[in-house]
């Protein structure tokens, strides 16, 4: 249990494993008996990689209420952040144990996978879900439940189709054995994933110490080359997160100065047409990124338009 120390200074955690290998460890586990023997509602792990804050956290809460029983929510932050959620959020006490992370750097899947394994603790979660705190929902919950579940089977890891000079320098020879140069693959870091993955990419030791060992930007290779490596027939190959790079080294920030209006959000929705699932749709978006923290204000101005 918390101390009252620990309370008031912001820090009451969701769990207290602090070390990973025993995290991972328990979060590999695989019920061996299919059916449960409980009631089961299936869930959504919605998993927040931030450096502190949530500041886009008001339209979340609105997005999340009255769907209480349908989700889980767990917060990766900096472990000095202390600043504590209100005890009537959604996002109150749902931190896990964090260590520092420099992006580039093998921490940024330490992190993922101690938010992955920290919510793999709660057999009713089905999808896995990778957000940061610039990240918006594009429908109502109600919308994008339905749709992850009715592709129950499906993770959701956009895998770039082509070497690009950028991706493929990145590996290094010392890397094989065992990832070969032909198994190098690239893709967006804000990912959807279905247990079976999130399984393997827990128990994963192999290709986790080359990264670890020989790896850079690794949170944009990682978890595209475990998929086609163990499940590329589990996969839709699709990013559900619109991005705007515009040829950019970072994607483009949207903040009071933009116009975030209800076209853009049909924009971000309808940009693209996809295949998901075999089947061929114009869906493609269900979460939008990069919002600054103040564009909350006119972001709760067309909520009527995210939510309706």
């Amino acid at each position: 249990m918390p101390t009252l120390r620990e309370e008031e200074s912001g820090k009451e955690l969701l769990h207290y494993i602090e070390d990973d290998a025993e995290l991972l460890w328990r979060a590999s586990m695989v019920p061996q008996i299919p059916e449960y023997p409980f009631q089961r509602v299936p869930k959504l792990a919605f998993m927040f990689l931030t450096r502190g804050p949530l500041p886009l956290a008001p339209l979340w809460e609105m997005f999340f209420k009255g769907h209480e029983d349908k989700f889980s929510i767990y917060i990766h932050t900096h472990p000095n952040y202390t600043d504590p959620m209100p005890k009537d959020s959604v996002f109150h006490g749902r931190r896990i144990p964090s260590k520092i992370v420099e992006w580039g750097t093998i921490s940024m899947i330490d992190a993922e996978r101690r938010l992955l394994a920290s919510a793999m603790l709660d057999y009713s979660n089905e999808k896995f879900i990778l957000l940061s705190e610039a990240c918006i929902p594009l429908y109502n919950f109600s919308t994008i439940y339905d749709y992850l579940l009715i592709n129950n089977n499906l993770s959701f890891v956009g895998i770039v189709p082509v070497f690009e000079k950028s991706s493929i320098y990145r590996w290094r020879g010392k890397m094989d054995p065992p990832l070969k140069r032909w198994q190098w693959h690239k893709g967006p870091q804000w990912v959807v994933m279905d247990r079976v993955l999130s399984i393997d990419i827990l128990s994963d030791n192999e290709y986790y110490s080359v990264f670890r060992d020989h790896g850079s930007f690794q949170d944009e290779h990682y978890v595209q080359i475990l998929v086609m490596r163990y499940h590329p027939e589990r996969n839709s190959n699709w990013s559900l997160t619109w991005t705007e790079w515009k040829g950019n080294r970072h994607p483009t920030m949207l903040g009071p100065r933009s116009n975030i209006s209800a076209d853009l959000i049909q924009h971000m929705r309808f940009r693209d047409n996809c295949t998901i699932g075999g089947q061929f749709t114009n869906m493609c978006y269900i979460f939008a990124r990069k919002f600054a923290p103040h564009s909350i204000k006119q972001l709760l101005e067309i909520s009527s338009t995210l939510f309706g």
